[in-house]
């Protein structure tokens, strides 16, 4: 399978169930390359993003993601898409009953890793891209919304994606923590060549880190810059 293009999309439709709801969507990211998915609330960037992880089935239209045919996804399939890929949530979606270590172990082990000590040094890597290495003790709902980020963002690391999906990953999170969030993306995008494909309707984070900007409104995807201008 080819790396080559973690995201290409040609003529796809998005469907919620039988609801239409982005139409003949063309868009293609390259490798180390960081696009904003702009627009309001309701308008499908996060059916768009649910559709690239594998969660909404592309029925029309053709689509490859970090190399897998999205059409030809099934049950068996979508998780093996998912462990080339890393996901960021806006509500972190952690485990709050273990520490950080254990949600991390808990996802090497459900993506085929066994060997303990490969866990622990794969651990203390991601948690020391994230700032995070002394932290791994601490339990989850102890650490504060932006800590609970980094340990997304590490989550999201460990299997070494070609490709981030971030759904709003700054919503939840005050503007110092914000633009320290935004600081680790734009490192992570240039250190380690990793696309990052970022849904947002904060318009100042844009300014402030600008980089490729695609536009859904109106049941369409837009490109509207190279450089980040609105």
């Amino acid at each position: 399978m080819s790396e080559a293009i973690p995201v290409s999309l040609r003529n796809a439709q998005i469907y919620q169930g039988k609801s239409l709801v982005l139409g003949n969507v063309n868009l293609e990211v390259k490798k180390g390359e960081f696009v904003y998915l702009i627009g309001k609330t309701g308008t499908g960037k996060s059916s768009l993003l649910k559709t690239l992880y594998g969660d909404l089935l592309l029925k029309e239209g053709e689509g490859d993601v970090a190399g897998f045919d999205l059409k030809s996804l099934n049950w068996k399939t979508v998780p093996l898409l998912r462990r080339n890929l890393g996901i960021v949530f806006q509500d972190f979606q952690l485990l709050t009953d273990r520490n950080v270590n254990d949600n991390l172990e808990f996802v090497l082990k459900a993506t085929g890793w066994s060997d303990k000590v490969l866990i622990k040094e794969k651990i203390e890597n991601v948690l020391d891209k994230v700032g995070l290495r002394a932290k791994g003790y601490k339990m989850t709902y102890e650490m504060s919304g932006g800590e609970q980020q980094r340990v997304d963002i590490a989550r999201a690391l460990l299997n070494n994606p070609k490709l981030i999906l971030a759904d709003e990953p700054t919503g939840n999170l005050d503007p110092e923590t914000t633009d320290k969030i935004m600081q680790l993306l734009f490192t992570i995008c240039k250190d380690y060549h990793t696309a990052v494909v970022m849904a947002t309707h904060d318009y100042g984070i844009i300014q402030r880190y600008p980089a490729r900007v695609v536009r859904i409104e109106q049941g369409a995807v837009n490109e509207i810059t190279s450089e980040g201008m609105l």
